[in-house]
């Protein structure tokens, strides 16, 4: 079993507007998808927690970005759930710009876990996600969630079949089928998240330390 930081998850702040977003931040890692495809459930088995993230009883009733510490200047971000035709028009459209404006223009955000249910993959509004978040360039991981609703060959079928439709759209794309209850999916899915918040911490420790450099130099006398 890998090393799991994830296991040190805490509930930092919610947020409806950028102006609560963490000002720390040094790399984000967002979970995305359906109000149905396991989201929270994902996040509560990789933490090893119960109640870490809290399911609702109402589908798409969460509307605000939740952000859990995963290690100092790092953050999981939970996002709102998608897809139920219940929730009022001016409440699904303040989503869509929340959503659309978080995944295009947050600095930190160094990747986005996409969470479809395998028996029911790429929804218009998964696609909808992919067509804001692809054309950054960032990396994807797509988690197939309830895999252990299918047989081994069928997990592996639906795996290779999205890959086949997203691939071509995406710079950096994983596909894992994954399960809360049988824990399938789950050092696979470990060992992307840490490598993206590791990779992308580093880098802005990096420009953060170049930075300060031009600011000590800032207005010196040249040689």
């Amino acid at each position: 079993m890998l090393n799991n930081r994830f296991q040190k998850l805490a509930f930092v702040t919610t947020a409806n507007d950028p102006r609560g977003f963490p000002q720390d931040s040094f790399a984000e890692i967002a979970f995305a998808g359906r109000s149905n495809a396991g989201k929270s459930s994902a996040i509560n088995t990789l933490a090893n927690q119960v109640r870490l993230a809290r399911t609702s009883k109402t589908p798409g009733r969460t509307q605000h970005i939740n952000f859990f510490t995963a290690g100092q200047n790092q953050y999981l971000v939970d996002l709102p759930g998608y897809g139920f035709a219940g929730v009022p028009i001016e409440v699904r459209k303040h989503w869509e710009n929340f959503l659309a404006g978080y995944l295009q223009s947050r600095g930190p955000l160094c990747g986005m876990a996409l969470l479809m249910d395998i028996r029911h993959p790429l929804t218009d509004k998964d696609q909808l996600m992919l067509d804001w978040f692809l054309p950054s360039g960032r990396p994807v991981l797509l988690l197939l969630t309830k895999s252990d609703k299918l047989s081994r060959n069928q997990r592996l079928s639906a795996a290779r079949d999205v890959r086949a439709k997203i691939a071509p759209r995406a710079a950096s794309l994983q596909v894992i089928p994954f399960s809360s209850h049988s824990r399938e999916g789950m050092d696979a899915t470990v060992e992307v998240l840490d490598g993206w918040l590791t990779r992308a911490t580093a880098a802005a420790i990096a420009l953060e330390a170049q930075f300060s450099g031009f600011a000590e130099n800032d207005g010196a006398a040249p040689p």
